[in-house]
């Protein structure tokens, strides 16, 4: 009886032990549950509000009303977007939480035909319909941001832009607190602002209108921005930060205009290319051509050299650290192209703002900044190729992949891609501005400009600011953005962090920093550094054995053509049998050679497959191991303290 006595003990005290551990967590859970306290856990904080936003929020000196669209009761509601409004509700409560009574969060339901629905259309909030038949049902999941009379709207939350979310809901709410926008103003060769595509073509009734570039598009939702054309006399003087984007064949009077500009205090950003393949593919839709067209390169050479910097145009960067797998064709494989650099955290510069928390970079063809700056400027690498690098003629830049690899031979040294330079500048024009030069179709020359009261600028009025980018195809669509379509609704979405680079720049030289963090918070993309490692050391141990083949191929085929001199006429088409056995040669060796590389990537693959199934058993076995471990040790434990008792 003291046995079944003592058990029934056991058995009461357990089962009261967990009503009270489940009473004790439910009081917890009311008390705290206002508090809104939590540890994100995840490596970039992905569900922590940036600290640009957080300065935002704190800052806010006016009431902001943000209303939330969402059709939580329609029955058509996807099941990921629902899981999306979750997300989105979670990051409102987050702002509402470091803002407190300046920002109210009002959700509504827009149902069919009802006011809430009339509110979604005025803030302009779009419906989307779920029905391929075209049925009248519309859900709703977007965003309203008013403050004072002023309203942004976010139209419908896709998705796809999770990345983007926390940087759309700040700018809004930046915007409609500071409705004054920068200027900024954009010079480049090619059409950026979009346009005619082809104007003789257009009057024979066939082409049509290019849209501008996304970049430029981006800019507008935040920036007063105006095009400055390549033969201007002056920059105006509201404009805050001029965005210099391949200027091939800029004159010298835009040239002096931008050096003033900078001397003035006007901050200048510039992309320029040794090899801009997206002027060359702009150049041959306008013209209609597929004839060859000169690589076109840009620089700002006499202002270069007044700062002390030297850009190459006629070189670009092999990386092969940083190749990028290209697709050669739709039924073809991939191929490595070290001139197409796909840069990673390791390539950009962890201290400065702009770049800290960039992961992905897609460059093409880029192009290398040298030199010491001049006196009393300072210069910072913002982007910088890999150790294992070199630099070849543009022109070569033209062959595939593997032929660039297999005449690899790198310098060891990093490249600087991306500069910037801050201080006090120097005019490039010490004489004043250079003599104006007719233009096309003109006999006589403008007159120069009229000096400004006081003189033309010989040095900075103010420490300024300029950032030198050696690649433009890094802005070019392409390149940086994925255009897709949901319920008809088209949306653009970023493949990598160009976009969030140049805009970081762009905010960066007009002053504001707030949205810097929320830009680039959310590349979760982890390049496996290992396994490109292993890659790469497979690839040197079978590129030894494929120059080794090559080499015995063409000793085997001048051996052959010289046997092939000595032959009579009579003996021209068929092989003698020394050819016979030469050729047997080749062939053993040349079978001995693919059997070995066959056994190279054998082993390459499983050294990959090892190193993957090692992290998805930490990932999976990991955890449930501690537990288990950690139970039997506390049972070990808690049975010694009862035999001791």
């Amino acid at each position: 009886m003291s046995v079944n006595k003592k058990r029934l003990q056991a058995y009461l005290y357990s089962f009261v032990g967990i009503v009270a551990m489940a009473v004790i967590l439910i009081i917890v859970n009311l008390l705290f549950r206002s508090s809104n306290i939590r540890f994100d856990g995840t490596a970039d904080k992905l569900y922590t509000l940036s600290e640009g936003t957080i300065k935002t929020l704190k800052k806010l000196d006016k009431n902001v009303n943000i209303r939330f669209y969402y059709s939580k009761d329609a029955a058509q509601m996807p099941v990921g977007l629902k899981t999306y409004a979750s997300r989105v509700e979670d990051l409102l409560k987050e702002y509402r939480r470091h803002a407190g009574k300046r920002i109210q969060i009002t959700k509504l339901n827009p149902k069919p035909d009802s006011d809430a629905e009339d509110s979604a259309n005025i803030d302009g909030v779009i419906g989307q319909s779920t029905d391929m038949f075209g049925a009248d049902d519309r859900i709703y999941l977007g965003l309203a941001i008013t403050c004072a009379d002023n309203t942004q709207a976010i139209p419908f939350l896709s998705p796809e832009r999770e990345m983007l979310l926390e940087y759309d809901l700040t700018r809004a709410i930046i915007n409609v607190t500071n409705p004054k926008k920068n200027k900024v103003g954009v010079l480049s060769a090619m059409k950026v602002f979009g346009g005619i595509d082809n104007p003789m073509m257009m009057m024979q009734g066939q082409g049509g209108m290019k849209p501008a570039w996304f970049i430029v598009s981006e800019l507008k939702k935040e920036y007063d921005v105006v095009e400055v054309s390549m033969d201007t006399t002056e920059i105006a003087s509201d404009i805050d930060v001029m965005l210099v984007l391949h200027p091939r064949d800029i004159g010298d009077a835009a040239m002096f205009a931008l050096d003033q500009f900078v001397l003035r205090g006007g901050r200048l950003i510039a992309f320029l290319d040794p090899l801009c393949m997206a002027d060359m593919h702009e150049q041959q839709q306008q013209q209609r051509q597929m004839q060859y067209t000169p690589p076109p390169s840009s620089t700002l050479e006499p202002l270069l050299k007044a700062w002390g910097i030297n850009f190459n145009v006629d070189q670009v960067i092999v990386d092969r650290a940083n190749s990028t797998a290209i697709r050669r064709s739709a039924q073809g494989g991939a191929e490595q192209m070290p001139t197409v650099l796909s840069l990673t955290q390791d390539n950009v510069a962890a201290d400065a703002p702009v770049t800290a928390q960039l992961s992905s970079i897609l460059l093409l063809n880029a192009g290398m900044f040298t030199g010491d700056p001049a006196e009393g400027l300072t210069k910072t690498t913002l982007l910088k190729s890999s150790d294992d690098s070199q630099m070849i003629e543009k022109f070569m830049a033209q062959r595939s992949g593997e032929d660039m690899l297999r005449s690899f031979r790198s310098d060891e040294k990093a490249k600087d891609i991306a500069i910037r330079l801050t201080g006090t500048f120097k005019t490039a024009y010490p004489d004043g501005p250079p003599p104006p030069t007719p233009k096309d179709g003109e006999d006589t020359a403008p007159p120069p400009p009229a000096a400004p009261e006081g003189g033309w600028l010989q040095a900075s009025t103010q420490p300024g600011a300029v950032v030198l980018v050696g690649d433009a195809d890094i802005l070019y669509d392409a390149f940086c953005v994925r255009q897709s379509s949901i319920f008809g609704q088209r949306f653009t979405q970023p493949i990598n962090h160009n976009l969030a680079l140049a805009q970081n720049l762009v905010e960066n030289m007009a002053g504001d920093s707030a949205l810097f963090a929320i830009r680039s918070r959310s590349g979760t993309a982890r390049p496996f550094t290992r396994v490109r490692a292993m890659e790469i050391a497979a690839a040197e141990r079978y590129q030894a054995q494929i120059n080794k083949l090559e080499t015995e191929l063409q000793d085997i085929q001048r051996e052959i053509n010289e046997l092939q001199r000595k032959r009579t006429p009579g003996e021209k088409d068929l092989l003698s049998s020394e050819q016979r056995e030469v050729l047997a040669k080749f062939r053993r060796k040349e079978a001995e050679a693919k059997k070995e590389l066959k056994e190279v990537r054998k082993q390459l693959r499983q050294d990959i497959d090892s190193l993957e199934n090692n992290i998805m058993l930490a990932n999976i076995a990991l955890m449930p191991a501690l537990v288990i471990i950690g139970g039997i040790t506390l049972a070990i434990i808690k049975r010694k303290r009862s035999v001791r008792q």
